[in-house]
């Protein structure tokens, strides 16, 4: 006996008859042997459906399946279908003693179901923890996620990444409101401006199905008309979700349901809020205490109870697309649910997308829109300035603006703010030659030459090293021009102009929500335009040829969504609201704008579209890696019969130092892209060929990266 044991003893002997016995109790039941919860060896099983198949948190492809496990009686009550566990995972088929498989490593899983029969033949490891015994994962969550992994050529694991947050034990625990009843059916409201918006409506408040594609009119109405939509699905005693691009989209939605519903209605899902608002907000929906979500893309995959309406706003914003493998896009989420759930579906914007134009197209969805005199009363006076104009104008040589932008600013500061689109943001982010126009390139790296706010050098975009001597490799010239001006080079040639009106900008690094409706200068990047009270009285919308000549095929698409998401916040032309588009007037965006028809533009780009046999009329894939492994993974995939294989071709290497690109290679790693093509009703068997040669490949265990998009947002 130790000395420490030794006043332990002396304790004990000293110690009262109860205390004595409660002491022998807790020995005896300590020397109770007890199976260890690694392995539960030598533990009894279930009694009724002792095995579990667990869908294990495992992305690569080629273990994108269900596996068995045996269920310890201990963990019968808790291990049931749709919680949380920790299996072991890996073990070799040897490493089995008194009839349970042991070794690998503890992974998470989702219980998927519980059998009294296993499909595999040896002996099963057993589970070794329930995490929790919340069930977060229902037939029909499981068979959406299952869906969109087929549809995209990934792995079920993957998508439940993004379907389901991580847990947070105190959320958990905190229990959720009692569901309130059905609200009201509401009036239509600023529904009634448009042709079928009162029936749409009421389709929804009777418990109907409706789907439609609607062009929104300018103006701030549109999250009232969404939040009377929910509304109306609500009071049919059905569940809504709508998904925004942006958390200030979001809030001004929140705010329009909060003003007709009250408070406890719905919940707001975003990836911006906390680990423990997120998931507390995801327990209220899968629980069913809320019955509608608005959120970001994080919310499309929300379990909201009797799914009546599903809504997504501006479906053309890049933020739409998931960045994360699978890269699921929103709209096409939502329209798996639609289907799955048959609920109604609702896609809003102020413009229309080639494939929001290809539903109205096809008879899937009708259109939702506004007759011409009602369009023509909303939306502001549009005017432009071409090349023929620039020519003309002496100012618009020797000024950052030709000389309609300047009276048009002029005129409109004596009534409220005026809005200033500048296609990129920073200083001067391109030069070039200003006899030909050659762009400005570094003599080390080739990357492109940027004007610094102190005017003394040029600095690379991409090694950040200064040139004092350039001089044009085409021409010979010394002098340079802006090829692309930036907001706060803009900012301040506009603060100089006008040094008594405020200047302010909006852009990546600050974003601004709203202004007032005093006169001041608002410049921003597209997508960062914030809302003026009241409206702005002016909007000039600059180098619009610098957004028009991006080599891509959504070029003209994005430039028109783009400019009508900045003139929508414009006041109407019988109250002074003018926009001035720097920009081609014959071009076909351009001419959308001034005529307000984004569904006109879309509809002429869909049968251009079916012409090339460019997306959305085929499906199409991208394969992108190193040269060497694109090759092979072509030659070793079986694609369906009409499949075509266009490339592949270089992409463009990324620098050091810049982020790297969805879908582009490593900084300075040399990369190949392929594109395959299939006619329309092909899709599955694309992705399907494509998912198991990823799969065979991630089983040999190849080292060469291999990237596959389905549906890329960007082709070239």
């Amino acid at each position: 006996m130790s000395s420490e044991n030794g006043p332990e003893q002396d304790g004990a002997r000293d110690a009262p008859p109860e205390q004595l016995a409660l002491i022998r109790e807790t020995v005896r039941r300590t020397a109770t042997p007890r199976a260890k919860p690694r392995t539960w060896r030598g533990a009894a099983l279930a009694k009724e459906l002792p095995v579990a198949r667990v869908l294990v948190d495992k992305g690569v492809l080629h273990l994108d399946r269900y596996f068995d496990y045996a269920v310890p009686e201990e963990l019968d009550a808790e291990a049931q279908p749709g919680v949380r566990v920790r299996v072991r995972f890996g073990a070799g088929r040897h490493r089995v003693r008194d009839g349970r498989r042991e070794g690998g490593g503890l992974i998470d899983g989702y219980l998927v179901e519980r059998r009294a029969e296993s499909d595999y033949a040896g002996p099963l490891a057993a589970l070794a923890q329930v995490v929790s015994p919340e069930r977060i994962l229902d037939e029909e969550l499981l068979g959406l996620v299952r869906a969109v992994a087929d549809r995209y050529a990934g792995s079920v694991a993957d998508v439940l990444q993004l379907a389901v947050p991580p847990r947070n034990a105190r959320a958990e625990k905190r229990t959720s409101p009692q569901p309130l009843p059905a609200p009201p059916v509401p009036e239509p409201g600023s529904w009634a401006r448009y042709e079928q918006g009162a029936p749409f409506v009421a389709a929804l408040a009777s418990g109907g199905s409706p789907r439609a594609v609607w062009n929104a009119l300018p103006g701030p109405q549109w999250t009232d008309e969404l939040a009377r939509a929910v509304a109306a699905t609500l009071a049919s005693g059905r569940g809504a979700l709508v998904v925004l691009p942006d958390g200030r989209a979001v809030a001004r939605a929140d705010a329009a349901l909060t003003a007709l519903l009250g408070e406890g209605r719905h919940a707001v899902l975003t990836a911006d809020a906390g680990p423990e608002k997120r998931y507390a907000q995801w327990l209220a929906v899968r629980r069913g205490a809320v019955r509608a979500v608005i959120g970001t893309r994080a919310a499309m995959f929300a379990p909201v109870r009797d799914l009546g309406l599903v809504a997504l706003w501006d479906d053309g914003d890049d933020s739409h697309s998931e960045p994360h493998a699978p890269q699921p896009h929103a709209r096409e989420v939502l329209l798996l649910r639609a289907a799955q759930d048959r609920c109604a579906f609702l896609l809003g914007g102020w413009s229309c997308t080639v494939e929001a134009a290809q539903l109205v197209e096809t008879g899937w969805a009708r259109p939702l829109i506004a007759a011409r005199e009602q369009v023509r009363a909303a939306v502001p006076l549009v005017r432009t300035v071409g090349d023929q104009d620039l020519a003309r104008d002496e100012a618009a040589r020797a000024a950052r603006l030709p000389t309609l932008a300047w009276q048009a600013v002029r005129d409109g500061l004596r009534h409220g703010p005026v809005l200033v689109q500048v296609p990129r943001r920073g200083y001067v982010p391109r030069m070039a030659c200003a006899a030909c126009r050659t762009p400005a390139r570094c003599r080390h790296c080739s990357g492109p030459l940027e004007g610094q706010e102190s005017g003394s050098a040029l600095r690379c975009g991409w090694c950040g090293r200064e040139e004092n001597a350039w001089h044009c490799p085409e021409c010979g010239a010394f002098r340079l021009r802006a090829q692309i001006v930036g907001a706060r080079r803009t900012a301040e040639e506009l603060g100089r102009a006008f040094p008594a009106v405020p200047v302010r900008t909006s852009g990546r690094e600050h974003v601004l929500d709203t202004v007032p409706e005093t006169p001041a200068l608002v410049v921003s990047t597209p997508g960062a335009e914030p809302v003026a009270e009241g409206g702005y009285a002016a909007a000039l919308l600059l180098d619009g040829w610098a957004m028009l000549g991006r080599p891509d095929l959504r070029a003209g698409e994005d430039a028109l969504r783009r400019w009508l998401a900045a003139a929508a916040l414009v006041r109407p032309q019988s109250a002074g609201g003018t926009v001035v588009a720097v920009a081609e007037p014959t071009l076909r965006p351009v001419q959308a704008l001034v005529r307000w028809d984004p569904a006109g533009h879309a509809l002429r780009e869909l049968a251009e579209r079916a012409e090339l046999g460019f997306p959305p009329v085929s499906r199409m894939a991208a394969v992108a890696g190193p040269p060497e492994a694109v090759t092979g993974f072509l030659d070793a995939v079986e694609l369906p019969r009409e499949a075509e294989v266009l490339g592949p071709v270089p992409l463009p290497v990324t620098p050091a130092g810049r982020p790297r690109r969805v879908g582009g290679p490593p900084p300075g790693e040399h990369w190949e892209r392929a594109l395959v093509r299939v006619p329309p009703g092909r899709g599955a068997a694309l992705a399907g060929a494509l998912k198991a040669a990823q799969a065979a490949r991630t089983a040999r265990g190849s080292e060469t990266a291999v990237w596959v998009r389905i549906d890329p947002p960007d082709i070239g």
